[in-house]
């Protein structure tokens, strides 16, 4: 059976002096109750970042989830939405909650509302990142408060009320949405604590069964094994901001989070390209179109 046709779709950019913000591919038919996000794959670096960063472009590039956008981008002909950050997990990263910010980096005391004890915050990951992924520090100096608010003014809550968009528009069609949120996951330089995850080929996360049916976690599980993966479930990763607070199966919202091992498809060091990328793109198209065949009666909320 040949498989079906691309469904048609539009692409949205929404950019602002500083660059890009996000961009959405929505399709002209929304046919699979699932939506795709990738908030960690934006390239876009402003000029002021850049410039108040001891590390040149390389080094704040080892945050990216690099190329997940175009990974997850072939499903979209299924007639599925995705939403994709174009500023850099670096810059700010919308997988946290809105205030997880560490004291140390800001000049003068922070507002009350701050969360400062949430252990990303203690890894130097808050939703201003101290740190990129490697550890190596960014700043130069320490940021005013109001850097960070105009961060979030800017990218985080636009990126947000797209993504809440999006489930609410995928719900009133079908009666539940099931988001799938798309990361990677290195490979190298992991500490000694983490080194089995280089062995998997993917790890899916839906907060030990909080966030979303079972079945959707079976259905990804069964079919990235079929497809020849190794696959773990909930460690080292179990869900982020996007997983925790979108997941409520009550409510007829499903959120699955799906890390794909860096070491499939990029180089890690020089972060380019390797040519499994393209297959690993068709596998994910039918890793979304598995998952979005789940059937309806056991996702439906709960009266």
């Amino acid at each position: 059976m040949r498989p079906a046709p691309p469904s048609p779709s539009v692409e949205h950019r929404v950019t602002d002096a500083e660059g890009g913000i996000f961009r959405l591919h929505q399709p002209e038919e929304q046919l699979l109750p699932v939506v795709l996000a990738s908030p960690h794959s934006g390239r876009d670096y402003p000029l002021s970042f850049i410039a108040r960063s001891r590390l040149d472009p390389v080094s704040l590039r080892r945050s990216e989830d690099g190329y997940v956008d175009e990974i997850f981008q072939p499903a979209v002909g299924l007639g599925v939405p995705m939403l994709a950050a174009l500023f850099p997990r670096a810059f700010l990263d919308p997988n946290r909650e809105a205030f997880e910010l560490d004291p140390s980096m800001f000049d003068g005391p922070l507002p009350g509302h701050i969360n400062s004890r949430s252990p990303r915050v203690a890894a130097g990951l808050g939703t201003v990142p101290r740190v990129v992924a490697n550890g190596e520090e960014i700043y130069t100096g320490r940021l005013p408060f109001s850097e960070a608010q105009a961060r979030l003014d800017r990218c985080y809550y636009p990126y947000h009320q797209a993504l809440r968009g999006l489930i609410e528009a995928t719900r009133a069609r079908f009666g539940y949405c099931i988001l799938l949120d798309c990361h990677s996951m290195p490979s190298i330089g992991l500490p000694p604590e983490l080194a089995a995850v280089g062995s998997l080929d993917a790890v899916l996360g839906d907060c030990f069964g909080s966030a979303c049916a079972p079945q959707v976690t079976l259905a990804a599980e069964s079919n990235l094994t079929a497809m020849g993966y190794v696959v773990g479930r909930n460690a080292p990763y179990a869900g982020g901001y996007t997983t925790r607070h979108y997941g409520c199966p009550a409510d007829g919202v499903h959120a699955l989070q799906i890390e794909l091992n860096r070491a499939l498809y990029m180089e890690e060091r020089s972060l380019s390209r390797l040519p499994y990328l393209e297959v690993l793109a068709g596998h994910m198209r039918r890793l979304v179109a598995a998952v979005g065949a789940v059937p309806a009666p056991v996702l439906l909320p709960r009266l």
